[in-house]
């Protein structure tokens, strides 16, 4: 950008903050996933009138705009590859209200998930969808993610709530789809067009969440294995016995040692595998299914069920699984986190390709996630500062998203396809499927100012993990 066209946004940005220090920009530069791109500026304003207003001389200017919540996007979401405006969203978290007769909740995009969470349930009602990062990660962020966590096995994801949205297009103008209604069949179905569009068709400034009455009662129950691959097999079988846990999720033994290293939770690390099942409604029913997938995980080989005595106990547990991604990263210093997804029947093939892939590339490969829903996360932990073991990390990387493929399944069940997925896009998609969305973007945004360089590959595009 030239200074003109930065002294252009400072006009436009009366009340918020326009940055232009290189420290400050650099704080932009990055996100959860790989690589560090610089912006021109940054811009911070809760006002909707001053974004749509930025976003008309962005238009007229052609300079590309990159939405940014708290920026854990694992996908690259969020990273300014063309340079230009980053806009932070984050400070936009002034409306955070619940409506418990209408059971929805209305919120800003930079209120935190965890906040939502905490609003609805002092209510007695509940937002579903977790993501592991719900601490840090904003709703904004969630939404053009379309994002997922341990619950969506049972509940759905991010997008099977928002019911309404209010949106600024990449010209500047500001339209609301959907509404605070359950029931809106009214034309095409717009929210559900751009939740999960990962910020390349609107910048979304309000939404109307659906929330749920919070469960009576939940339950939780670890079951330890001496193979991987019969952990799996365990997964399956409790989905197909007609219980429908509310968490069904799983770690490998290197993950368990991960944590174990890093804060002791008592997890059986001389075990191949564990899965944490968690079941919730009614208590009488919760305590009959208890029994049940006991029953179902001693029969394919369960070294033990633990069913922890207490809420404090079950606690425990699950803080365990969600110490598995900071932990993991104390072994080498880049994490490369990944989110390739399988049907559910194909979890036992999809772990033993990853063990093959492993032994392969002679990678430190953990595997863990939400197994309940085909949707593993296997990590690879490498120091990006090793050219050659990126190499091999790229290779790997390139047949996991293969295996996932070939068994049926998706490149990307919550983290998105941001930039780190965009050369794979063909493989799942095909290339007519890629052009269709390449139309619906280029009718919304036909100069291609919004998060450019996102979802689609660019001619010649592979995946490079070398900076």
């Amino acid at each position: 950008m030239n200074s003109r066209q930065i002294h252009g946004v400072r006009n436009v940005i009366a009340s918020g903050r326009v940055l232009t220090d290189e420290a400050d920009r650099y704080s932009y530069a990055y996100d959860g996933s790989f690589g560090t791109y610089l912006p021109d500026i940054v811009v911070q304003t809760n006002k909707v009138d001053e974004i749509l207003d930025l976003m008309k001389f962005a238009n007229e200017e052609l300079i590309p705009v990159y939405p940014r919540g708290q920026s854990t996007s694992l996908s690259g979401g969020p990273l300014p590859v063309y340079g230009g405006i980053v806009l932070d969203m984050s400070v936009m978290n002034d409306v955070l209200e619940i409506d418990d007769q209408n059971l929805i909740a209305v919120v800003s995009p930079g209120v935190l998930t965890a906040d939502i969470h905490k609003a609805a349930e002092q209510k007695g009602l509940f937002y579903p969808p977790d993501p592991s990062s719900s601490h840090v990660s904003t709703i904004g962020g969630n939404l053009a993610e379309n994002s997922g966590g341990p619950r969506g096995l049972k509940y759905g994801v991010t997008k099977d709530y928002v019911i309404g949205l209010e949106v600024i297009t990449p010209q500047g103008e500001l339209i609301r789809t959907g509404g605070a209604t359950v029931k809106n069949v009214t034309g095409y179905d717009l929210t559900k067009l751009i939740v999960g569009s990962e910020g390349t068709l609107g910048i979304i400034t309000k939404a109307i969440l659906r929330l749920i009455p919070k469960p009576a009662a939940t339950k939780t129950a670890m079951a330890i294995f001496d193979s991987l691959v019969d952990a799996g097999t365990a997964i399956s079988k409790i989905l197909s016995s007609g219980i429908l846990p509310s968490k069904l999720e799983l770690m490998d033994q290197a993950s368990m040692v991960a944590v174990e290293n890093y804060e002791p939770c008592n997890l059986p690390i001389d075990a191949a595998a564990m899965i944490l099942i968690e079941l919730d409604g009614h208590p009488m029913a919760v305590e009959d299914e208890l029994i049940k997938v006991r029953h179902l995980c001693d029969r394919v080989g369960a070294v033990e069920v633990r069913i922890p005595a207490n809420p404090a106990e079950e606690v425990e547990l699950w803080k365990a699984r969600k110490l598995v991604s900071p932990a993991i990263v104390r072994i080498k210093p880049t994490k490369i986190s990944e989110d390739a997804t399988v049907p559910r029947s194909k979890i036992p093939e999809m772990c033993q390709r990853l063990q093959e892939i492993k032994q392969k590339y002679n990678l430190h490969l953990v595997v863990f996630g939400h197994a309940g829903d085909g949707n593993l996360h296997p990590n690879i932990v490498a120091d990006k500062s090793d050219k050659e073991e990126m190499r091999r990390v790229e290779q790997a990387v390139s047949e996991i998203f293969e295996a996932a493929i070939a068994l049926g399944g998706t490149l990307s069940g919550e983290h998105g396809i941001g930039l780190m997925k965009a050369p794979f896009m063909e493989m799942e998609l095909g290339a007519i499927g890629v052009q269709m969305m390449k139309r619906i973007k280029q009718s919304w945004d036909p100069n291609n100012i919004l998060n450019p360089g996102k979802i689609f590959p660019e001619p010649g595009q592979r995946l490079v993990l070398t900076e």
